[in-house]
């Protein structure tokens, strides 16, 4: 999916839930751009985002999401955490597509071969950011917590 991705979700929502009303798919869309929909999963996240970033380390979030992203990320008041962020349907490039990877350095002003992407997928994120040239740490493989990145 491209932008906004609706049609998709729509899709999705209507065979999952067996409901295809406008006003329903609209409520559970915008849900998803909430705070209230997710949450950061380490409490100390924030800590160690702002060390590397203190280091001079360049951060970037690599997802395969649409452009709700961004919002949600405000929204969970982390956004400040990163320098760029490469989203798949901006860049209409998917991971473990290598193009999202080297959009994401673009953005950041580096190589590939200066990045490491950490990612919780072996074929998506592993095998998608080699493909683009980078490094790459499967989390809970290679990375098991925050205190070892």
């Amino acid at each position: 999916y491209v932008n906004d991705g609706r049609p998709f979700w729509q899709y999705i929502v209507s065979s999952s839930t067996g409901c295809s009303d406008a006003q329903y798919f609209e409520e559970v869309y915008n849900y998803y751009t909430t705070d209230k929909a997710w949450h950061l999963c380490d409490p100390e996240a924030e800590k160690v985002f702002m060390a590397l970033r203190k280091a001079g380390v360049k951060l970037a979030v690599v997802s395969n999401f649409d452009t709700r992203l961004r919002p949600l990320l405000r929204a969970l008041n982390c956004e400040q955490w990163f320098d760029a962020v490469a989203v798949s349907a901006e860049v209409e490039a998917e991971k473990p597509n290598p193009t999202i990877f080297v959009k994401a350095c673009e953005l950041l002003g580096i190589k590939p071969e200066e990045a490491v992407h950490v990612g919780d997928d072996r074929r998506n994120d592993v095998w998608g950011a080699r493909d683009a040239g980078c490094d790459a740490w499967l989390w809970g493989s290679d990375v098991y917590s925050f205190k070892e990145v």
